[in-house]
């Protein structure tokens, strides 16, 4: 029902628009409203929900899709400039023709639910929300020559994103070696209750970077030193997390499962084994995007902008933080714990299948609170609905990074990550979302 529901968008926006009786620009101003690109994000992210990405995959897909709608606007915006030779590999887009009037908004949304399309499974259910839009495009009685040229255009710049996409390594690393286990080292990562999955994405460090230089560029610190004696460092913190989840404090424990974003997390019933399905951190962040661009009126190419630097945030702090995952490969509480404090103990939220680390939330929640703190202001207040679907309250900060350090916390209330993985992960994304905020130039 809310697919249905956020798919009606359009015609809603119509009944309060000023109805066009004749061709004018008019169209234009309709078409240029910044709701058509938030229901284009948002149901990228439900079809991302459905088909359980995790959580760096669909980092990739947000980055590629925001490029394509911002790509396809910029041409309708002087004071905009692209981000062809900013991002790694992405060479100039095509052009629209000299001369020739076109309604870039048109472009732009067909060009992000294009790209959206091809890197999703559901594409039934991308096709679907791409005609009810267009209808809405088509009903504000546009001249079929702008339309037609305009979808054209879409199409083209599509295109040149997806084939940019294909040249990052993505498609070698799904045929690449499975992670080894290191049993006789008792400081590395096994896997962990109930799925004792395998390691998640261990090859994910060689995917193409968007606009930090390596993944290794903002190399976070390193993890207390590994040791089973008590009154050591690491026992200490391991103790720390215990203690979190055995007091079970009614703040912590609302903190821990407000950022709990587990796109997978398997529930186990007798036999029956099922997956809870949650939004992923990055989708948490573009719907934190989205708040933060209608509450401050930011239109669709402001909206566009923001998009495009959260999500290269996003995708290259998943670069960075997957870097020193499989570098440290550092065993998680839930393993220490059970092996050398209590057998009987289990972590509040579930364990994700990957090292501890450090903190992949907190390093790509920092990384986009950094951007949008870039775009918007150090003391933007902001509402956060994103959980109200799930049956949690909606949450209000004074800032983006307020938001990134409970992040970052919550991750030890939750029972999955010692104080250093979210302390470190949070230096690094704000390293990374800085560098992304100074390097990729938007305006002219």
């Amino acid at each position: 029902m809310k697919f249905k529901l956020l798919l009606g968008f359009g015609v809603g926006l119509l009944f309060w628009l000023p109805a066009c009786k004749n061709y004018s620009t008019d169209y234009q101003q309709k078409a240029g409203n910044a709701e058509f690109i938030h229901a284009g994000v948002r149901r990228i992210t439900d079809i991302i929900r459905h088909d359980i990405f995790a959580p760096p995959v669909s980092a990739r897909i947000y980055a590629y899709s925001s490029v394509a709608a911002y790509e396809a606007l910029v041409p309708g915006y002087p004071e905009y400039r692209s981000l062809a030779g900013q991002l790694k590999g992405l060479t100039p887009c095509p052009q629209p023709e000299a001369g020739k009037e076109y309604c870039f908004p048109v472009a732009s949304t067909n060009a992000l639910l294009i790209v959206g399309k091809q890197l999703v499974f559901s594409e039934g259910d991308m096709e679907e929300m791409k005609e009810k839009v267009f209808l809405d495009f088509q009903a504000m009685n546009m001249p079929k020559d702008v339309y037609d040229r305009s979808m054209a255009y879409g199409d083209a710049v599509a295109k040149h994103i997806l084939a940019w996409s294909k040249s990052d390594n993505y498609a070698q690393t799904r045929s690449a070696p499975k992670f080894t286990i290191e049993v006789t080292d008792a400081a590395r990562w096994r896997p962990t209750p109930p799925a004792y999955a395998d390691a998640l994405e261990p090859h994910w460090p060689e995917i193409r970077t968007w606009v930090i230089d390596s993944s290794g560029q903002f190399s976070a610190e390193g993890p207390v030193p590994f040791s089973k004696e008590k009154g050591s460092e690491f026992y200490k913190q391991a103790m720390e997390v215990y203690d979190f989840v055995k007091t079970q404090k009614e703040d912590q424990i609302a903190t821990a499962w407000y950022w709990d974003d587990n796109p997978f997390a398997m529930e186990v019933s007798g036999h029956i084994a099922f997956a809870r399905k949650k939004i992923s951190p990055g989708g948490h962040w573009m719907n934190i995007t989205a708040h933060a661009c209608r509450k401050s009126n930011a239109d669709i190419m402001k909206s566009a902008e923001a998009y495009v630097k959260v999500s290269c945030a996003l995708a290259d702090g998943f670069i960075a933080s997957w870097h020193a995952k499989y570098k440290y490969n550092l065993i998680r509480p839930e393993s220490y714990i059970n092996q050398y404090i209590d057998p009987e103990w289990r972590p509040l939220i579930q364990t994700p299948p990957f090292p501890e680390h450090t903190s992949g939330h907190s390093t790509i929640s920092s990384a986009a609170a950094t951007v949008l703190t870039s775009l918007l202001g150090d003391n933007f207040s902001f509402t956060d609905s994103t959980e109200m679907e799930f049956g949690i309250d909606p949450r209000t900060f004074n800032s983006f990074q307020e938001a990134a350090a409970e992040v970052g916390v919550s991750r030890m209330y939750g029972g999955i990550h010692y104080r250093r993985g979210n302390e470190a992960g949070l230096k690094c994304g704000h390293d990374v979302g800085q560098y992304v905020a100074d390097k990729l130039k938007t305006r002219k």
